[in-house]
């Protein structure tokens, strides 16, 4: 993205993965040389493109200095970034625990200050018991910039749910498509450990092993699902009982036609969920972690959003259109919406909400709020909170 710092301008770099803790600022006269390190340019076609861009005849040295700095920082695919990236999968897959990746940035990091910054902000359980929910929806946008969605989609649970096993949709950033990440460790937050559902994770490695990726990486550094854990063992204890599931994109959907579930992989982890709610319905509460569209130059597009205004304003009609056949149960309609233009509207949690769609097809939702974050002063990201009930 470009450099946050004035002082420093160019394109800064950084791994979300965090096989590397480093990150880079490359200067503007660098950055078309980045590609060109795609393993198929020789040394000297680089210091040639290097002393025709800057005419400076260090063009060598500086050349050496930036692979040099790329390398050391493991953003090469050589042997230094094989070697970062075993040893932080190597170190997630024997963990015992999920430790907590946001703490002390996005949330404090201390349980008391924790339990305040969330008393503060009005984060509690307040729906009936007994009033046919099943889940929520809830976004996983930084919560500084969501608390009324937050706050309103959590206030929806009541605290009958507490014994619930929380199925927990989250949207996999990073993770492949077609694919769902399941873990057995217990998320470790500040204020404890949760209890992972051991035997559901395992029954759904066990009737989708092709769309599983079991002890997924992508665990370590998501936050869609953490988010969600946080406000849960804030209003039901730190040993809430949960079902961690990371929804990768449906590429194959978005890109080449048809529906998610044409996957073999994707249709039976959509009808082992399924089959899973049939039988386990009424232990189990739904949570989805998900943020909607993703507008401005941070997302790639040309021009610059502004919240509730200029093309934001298309941009919340189409919203509340697709949430419409979301509040419907209609996954149909839903996807129909998604699909054009491979989703220019960038809802990263299309796949999580499809996904809950196919698997409870008797849920119907509620909008409870909807709004709009200016995440820079040139992007938007769009979301909301809304219940779910069945029919």
């Amino acid at each position: 993205m470009p450099s946050p710092l004035e002082d420093r301008p160019g394109l800064m770099v950084r791994d979300p993965f965090h096989y590397s803790d480093a990150t880079l600022i490359i200067p503007p006269p660098l950055v078309p040389l980045l590609a060109m390190f795609d393993g198929e340019q020789t040394e000297d076609e680089l210091k040639r493109a290097l002393l025709e861009m800057t005419g400076d005849l260090r063009a060598g040295e500086l050349m050496e200095h930036l692979r040099d700095a790329l390398q050391n920082a493991g953003f090469l695919r050589d042997e230094t970034y094989e070697q970062m990236k075993g040893d932080r999968q190597r170190l997630f897959a024997d963990a015992v625990f999920r430790e907590a990746a946001h703490a002390g940035g996005a949330y404090p990091d201390e349980a008391g200050e924790l339990s305040n910054w969330l008393a503060r902000q009005g984060v509690a359980a307040a729906g009936a018991d007994g009033d046919g929910l099943v889940g929520i929806a809830a976004p996983h946008v930084s919560p500084e910039g969501g608390w009324d969605s937050y706050r309103a989609a959590y206030r929806a649970l009541d605290e009958g749910k507490k014994d619930r096993t929380f199925v927990v949709l989250g949207t996999s950033h990073y993770g492949e498509p077609e694919a769902f990440g399941l873990t057995r460790k217990p998320f470790r937050t500040p204020f404890g450990e949760t209890r992972t559902d051991t035997g559901l994770v395992d029954w759904l490695a066990q009737r989708a092993p092709r769309a599983v990726r079991m002890e997924d990486y992508c665990h370590a550094v998501e936050h869609s699902i953490e988010f969600q854990v946080v406000m849960l063992q804030s209003l039901f204890g730190a040993d809430v009982k949960i079902l961690p599931v990371l929804c990768g994109p449906y590429a194959k959907s978005l890109y080449e036609g048809g529906m998610p579930e044409d996957d073999e992989g994707v249709r039976e982890f959509l009808d082992a969920l399924g089959e899973m709610q049939a039988r386990e319905g009424k232990r189990l509460c739904w949570v989805l972690g998900v943020d909607m569209a993703h507008m401005g130059r941070r997302y790639g597009d040309r021009e610059v959003a502004e919240a509730h205004t200029g093309m934001m304003l298309e941009v919340a009609a189409r919203d509340k259109e697709r949430i419409g056949r979301l509040i419907e149960g209609d996954s149909r309609g839903f996807w129909d919406l998604v699909q054009p233009n491979h989703d220019d509207l960038k809802w990263c949690g299309s796949a999580p909400l499809y996904t809950f769609l196919k698997a409870v097809p008797e849920a119907r939702g509620q909008l409870l709020h909807y709004e709009h974050w200016n995440i820079d002063r040139e992007s938007v990201v769009s979301f909301g909170g809304i219940a779910l009930r069945q029919k």
